[in-house]
């Protein structure tokens, strides 16, 4: 959608002229990039295979993990090496939740490798680049990795102060407030 508005975008450069640090961003290496691209394909991987777990659950379509990557592994647009780790990961636990979760691909995912991942979108972000797979795939690994939802308890306060929702305090739960 965005990339068809090229007239508007080119009026809307020309007024948003603030905000962006390009000058404080350091070049990041080719190395770094990959590692970034690398673990942001693993997440979408890994989320979209859950997305596909639940709802064959809940509609009853027996849709088999292995089934699935082996028609994307065959077609003409996805053909990933990645695929065959992740069908091994399914091989080993077939009632695997996510693939996040399967010791080989915890492995790929090294710490280096996640602040690399941090560091393209906190980059991309200082100038201004939009990078909606890398910083979504990134919110995503954040959000299953966090017990607590902290932005989830923001929209329930927003809810709450503009449409007079309630809500539940971790510290009291048994207390509904207004």
């Amino acid at each position: 959608y965005l990339s068809a508005l090229v007239a508007q975008r080119r009026r809307f450069a020309s007024i948003a002229t603030v905000g962006v640090h390009e000058d404080l961003c350091p070049r990041i290496p080719e190395a770094v990039l990959e590692d970034a691209l690398l673990c942001a394909k693993i997440c979408s991987y890994a989320q979209g295979m859950s997305l596909i777990r639940t709802t064959s659950l809940q509609k009853g379509w027996a849709a088999e993990p292995d089934s699935v990557l082996r028609c994307w592994q065959g077609g003409c647009i996805i053909r990933a090496d990645l695929l065959k780790d992740f069908r091994k990961a399914y091989a080993d636990d077939p009632s695997l939740e996510n693939l996040l979760m399967h010791p080989s691909i915890v492995a790929i995912l090294t710490k280096d490798r996640i602040h690399a991942w941090r560091a393209v979108v906190g980059v991309a972000v200082q100038r201004g680049l939009p990078v909606p797979a890398l910083s979504a795939s990134l919110a995503y690994y954040d959000s299953l990795r966090r017990p607590y939802l902290e932005n989830a308890s923001l929209i329930q306060a927003q809810r709450d102060c503009f449409g007079g929702h309630t809500y539940r305090r971790r510290d009291d739960p048994d207390g509904t407030h207004t």
